[in-house]
Order: structure tokens, then sequence, then C-alpha cells
């Protein structure tokens, strides 16, 4: 069974179309924004949606705590965790 982490992974890929890449190419603690994967704010944006859709979380963009679980996989993996248990 596939880790929720490598899930993540793969829905980052998918979502934003990055074909060139494989989920072992990402870093679960490497940022995803600036350094890291290089992501910007519409990248973030879709990523946001696509996370609701699937995974049934709710998000504010302007939030801080948002942005904080944007940091990496691992940081989006857990926020994903936490609604599950709720």
């Amino acid at each position: 069974m596939q880790s929720l982490e490598e899930e993540v992974k793969q829905t980052i890929i998918e979502v934003l179309q990055l074909e060139d890449l494989r989920p072992d190419d990402i870093d679960t603690d490497a940022p995803l924004f600036i350094e890291g994967l290089g992501l910007d704010s519409i990248d973030a944006l879709e990523l946001g949606v696509a996370l609701q859709k699937r995974y049934g979380i709710s998000l504010s963009g302007d939030s801080e705590e948002t942005r904080r679980h944007f940091k990496s996989v691992r940081t989006l993996a857990a926020l994903i965790t936490s609604h599950r248990t709720k």
C-alpha cells in the first residue's frame, strides 16, 4: 500500500503536470515553494483545490496556518492525517 506521503507526491505531480518528475524525485522534507520544488502561488491554489477534493479538507488561502501546512510534503500529509482523525 502506498504511503500518504507518496500519495501527496503523486498528487503534486498529476495536478501540476510535472511529467518530468517521479515521486522519488521529491524530497519529503524539502520546501515546496521558492527553494526545493519551486512552486508558486498559482501552483498552491491548484494543489489546495485538489487536496480539498481528494481528501475533504478545508483550507483558507489567507491563513498563516495553511502556509505552514504547505511547507513540505510531510506537513501536507500531517494536515491530511489530522483531518482524518477528526
